[in-house]
């Protein structure tokens, strides 16, 4: 793409084409969609989305039928996870037992169910007994018992073991390591069989409001939208799907519930979201070394202290020797040249580590945003007509290491509380919307919030100027003697965005190349996540603005957006005159971490959802 200062013969052509316009405001709706300017004509056009670029004020749309068909359903679900499909199944259950007709929909954005999910995954099976007390009689691939518990810090070369002491949170007795994308299929099909309507591949792109204000359900996206943002023959419109309550399960960073959060104001008594990033890998290794049920955590090297950060390898008893290996990077980091990535990839080849992959043959890579923030972020829950649940608003158990029991418990609390409020015969609702306030109060009451009271000042209490040992220190005394109730909460940092220091301040971090054996490449990696949008759409990487990244970005913090994204879809080229920089958005790399909308340091990265069916494949992630 030619900058339109430098006048190329098609810019020349761009021109001359606007001027024989009769007026200003058609002048202007022309810049958004002329293929050769941009909104600063020293800056190539990026961005061509509709949420960007309204097409209202874009010709190419004008006659273009924008009618949608709208179906109602009793209660809508966004998201197939762990949360969205325990809720699901929990108003099923609660139908079927009360003879009620009630109809569930459930719209997810990958193309299967469960093909989108990625977790380490140990999975604690408390919320999973409540909700299908037969589960291992109807076949839950829960296949690997945990049978070692090892925890230990790293330094560049050696190991520190950490012995687990009964009580504490990471001890993992009873849990069970899981492929946890296999888990959430298995729970779609037994939301199908209690008659839940499951609809994978479609991406919920739009919250729809009531004239009350009241949320109204939602609409999926549109189709046959070319790159440029015109519409294809083969356009359609998304499809609206109305209910008396619609639950929000997106998953970590939701798309939607971004919007939720400014349009209810529902983050005005919390404090701000803090991420982390989890990388991880599926491996086939020599039997000899293969340990089933053992679960290794470690912390340290090759983060510094005051980094937030460990991994994990899990040894899967599958029928075959296989290991999860995984590295999480607190997003709070400070130095602009950290690559989560590539820290992953070294972290691989320390000694006590390289002698388990060594001789194996890595078959899956994948990579997912999850919240870190606890009790202290989150939002406000309920809303007229709709509602949070799950790793949407933000249940992770931090010390745990562990997510999806609170978010399953979460689903099945907004069940019951949605269904008792809707099958209500005297229920007069204040607005069009039902809202459900009793869920809030209802979570208070439960294990998930006292567990998640016990562990808020575990994650803050590493912002200390040893960092990593000050919070070890914190975790061993005051959680140990106190079991969080300890009469102080401890703050966050803040947005994990405004943490970056300038590059200049910071020393860049010399990466060794991977060896193919036992690190890799970063294209090499996406392949093995089955990622693939298609090519002829809108990238759904969205700029604010086009003119940032080169201006603030790059002459700022170098460009991290090139680093912090695990799957290359950030890339600085140069302009085709040879003259500066630009930035390169590859879209159809994205594994929809999310990553990128949250460690932007000039938040102006907008992640919105591609057409339905888009991103990774993930084979039991």
């Amino acid at each position: 793409m030619f900058p339109a200062s430098r006048y190329s013969v098609q810019a020349r052509r761009c021109v001359r084409a606007l001027k024989t316009l009769q007026s200003r405001e058609r002048v202007l709706s022309q810049v958004y969609t002329a293929r050769w300017c941009s909104s600063e004509l020293s800056t190539p056009k990026i961005t061509s989305h509709y949420t960007v670029y309204p097409r209202e004020k874009d010709p190419r749309w004008e006659g273009i039928d924008m009618e949608r068909f709208a179906d109602e359903a009793d209660v809508v679900i966004v998201g197939g996870g762990p949360a969205g499909l325990s809720a699901a199944i929990r108003l099923k259950q609660l139908a079927n037992e009360q003879e009620k007709e009630l109809r569930v929909c459930l719209v997810e954005k990958a193309s299967q169910i469960g093909a989108h999910t990625l977790s380490g995954a140990c999975l604690e099976p408390s919320a999973l007994t409540e909700l299908i007390p037969d589960w291992k009689e109807r076949g839950a691939p829960l296949n690997t018992p945990v049978t070692e518990d090892k925890f230990a810090i790293l330094t560049e070369k050696y190991r520190i073991p950490v012995p687990i002491l009964p009580g504490l949170p990471m001890n993992n007795h009873g849990n069970y390591i899981v492929r946890l994308g296999h888990f959430v299929r298995w729970l779609g099909e037994q939301a199908e069989e209690l008659g839940v309507e499951l609809y994978p591949g479609y991406a919920a792109s739009e919250v729809l409001f009531h004239e009350d204000g009241s949320v109204k359900g939602i609409a999926t996206n549109d189709v046959g939208i070319a790159k440029d943002g015109s519409p294809k023959d083969t356009f359609e419109r998304g499809m609206e799907l109305h209910a008396k309550v619609t639950i929000f399960g997106e998953g970590c960073h939701g798309h939607l519930a971004k919007q939720l959060y400014k349009h209810f104001n529902l983050r005005e008594n919390c404090e701000a979201q803090t991420y982390a990033i989890g990388l991880k890998e599926v491996w086939t290794i020599d039997e000899k070394k293969w340990r089933p049920g053992r679960v290794e955590h470690t912390v340290g090297w090759p983060l510094n202290r005051n980094t937030y950060g460990g991994s994990f390898l899990y040894h899967l008893n599958e029928g075959e020797p296989l290991v999860a290996v995984g590295f999480v990077v607190g997003l709070d980091y400070s130095n602009p040249y950290l690559s989560p990535f590539r820290e992953f990839q070294r972290w691989k080849h320390h000694p006590s580590v390289a002698p388990t992959l060594e001789g194996g043959t890595r078959i899956a890579y994948g990579a997912r945003a999850l919240n870190e923030g606890g009790m202290q972020s989150l939002p406000k829950l309920t809303f007229p007509g709709g509602l949070l649940i799950g790793c949407s608003p933000g249940f992770m158990n931090v010390p745990k290491i562990k997510g999806t029991h609170t978010a399953m418990k979460s689903g099945m609390l907004a069940a019951e509380t949605i269904f008792a409020k809707i099958t209500d015969e005297s229920l007069e609702s204040e607005t069009a919307g039902v809202h459900v306030p009793e869920y809030a109060e209802s979570l208070k009451n439960s294990w998930v919030w006292k567990e998640l009271q016990d562990v808020r000042n575990i994650r803050p209490s590493f912002h200390n100027y040893f960092g990593l040992y000050g919070g070890i220190v914190y975790t061993g005394v005051f959680y140990w003697i106190f079991r969080g109730k300890e009469p102080w909460t401890l703050k966050h940092a803040g947005l994990d965005s405004a943490q970056l220091k300038p590059a200049h301040q910071c020393t860049p971090i010399e990466y060794p190349k991977p060896d193919g054996k036992i690190s890799f490449d970063l294209l090499s990696s996406v392949a093995l996540s089955g990622t693939n949008h298609e090519g002829d759409q809108p990238p759904h990487l969205t700029l604010r603005n086009d003119g940032v990244p080169v201006a603030q970005n790059l002459s700022v913090y170098d460009g991290p957006e090139q680093r912090f994204c695990p799957a290359g879809v950030y890339e600085y080229v140069p302009l085709e005159t040879g003259e500066g920089m630009r930035l390169q958005i590859n879209a159809q790399n994205c594994v929809h971490c999310k990553t990128c909308d949250i460690k932007d340091p000039s938040q102006n990265i907008n992640w919105v959802v591609p057409e339905g069916g888009g991103g990774p494949a993930y084979n039991g992630m």
